[in-house]
């Protein structure tokens, strides 16, 4: 799917996003790295441009820091939907 391609930038929840999209550098780094998905695959799951995925790859690599504080953060966040009784896995419907 040929469209434009975006930087990446916060705008959504604190957290690195592709701009003009929804989806989080660490949803591309968790589907491609984590889940052994191709990056080709994962672009067009997405409706992004290769590049897109790609350059979140980077992004994510480039600032280790950071995607350990967005990673923490999230674990935080979690943890205290549990705390108050969230829902953690569709076994908790």
């Amino acid at each position: 799917m040929s469209q434009k391609t975006g930087r990446v930038v916060q705008e959504i929840m604190d957290e690195p996003h592709l701009e003009g999209h929804r989806v989080s550098v660490r949803r591309i780094h968790g589907m491609v790295e984590e889940r052994g998905l191709e990056p080709q695959s994962v672009a067009d799951k997405l409706g992004l441009d290769i590049a897109d995925v790609y350059r979140a790859l980077a992004y994510y690599h480039d600032h280790p820091g950071e995607m350990h504080e967005v990673e923490e953060r999230r674990g935080r966040r979690t943890q205290e939907s549990l705390d108050e009784g969230g829902v953690a896995s569709p076994e908790d419907l």
